[in-house]
């Protein structure tokens, strides 16, 4: 008999995802970043090693879109269209944080200090089981790469081409 590994990275429901989207308070700089990240974990299925290693400068326009430069696995680098949902929140929680003008700058930062580096892909996990713990979702098995999961089942459920869907991510 062969083990296989595939489909046991579990993936959120609509419902679910929506209510983790929404647990961060957005009146706060710190809710107003999590949920940024959040944003770009579920509806894009970045890696945590990729948002980690965004920095402000990553933010560019493209023929008028958004769009998010990413420095995936391999050294690729790839241009993601960025949701014009998440694109508000980013910008929302630049503007309160203050370094949107510091290009070289890590564009998701510790609250505490005033560190110019970005969130360690350690912090990026912290985010998301924090906020799956506070919602009742069992964050011992939703962590950033089960988001990446929701992004890409949210996407063939609503009838993308599958040989896309595995081009994106």
């Amino acid at each position: 008999r062969v083990e296989t590994y595939e489909g046991k990275t579990p993936a959120l429901g609509d419902h679910q995802a929506r209510r983790l989207m929404n647990a961060p308070d957005d009146e706060t700089l710190k809710g107003k970043r999590d949920r940024a990240i959040l944003s770009l974990f579920l509806f894009h299925g970045l890696r945590r090693e990729e948002v980690a290693q965004l920095k402000v400068k990553d933010i560019r326009e493209l023929r008028g879109v958004k769009h998010l430069r990413v420095h995936g696995k391999g050294g690729k680098i790839r241009n993601v269209p960025l949701h014009p949902g998440t694109a508000e929140l980013v910008v929302d929680y630049l503007e309160l944080a203050g370094h949107g003008a510091d290009p070289g700058g890590g564009l998701f930062r510790s609250t505490r200090q005033a560190a110019r580096t970005g969130l360690s892909a350690v912090g990026l996990y912290q985010v998301v089981t924090t906020w799956a713990k506070r919602i009742g979702i069992d964050a011992e098995r939703i962590a950033p790469h089960a988001l990446r999961a929701t992004a890409a089942t949210n996407a063939l459920d609503h009838e993308a081409d599958i040989a896309k869907v595995q081009e994106w991510l």
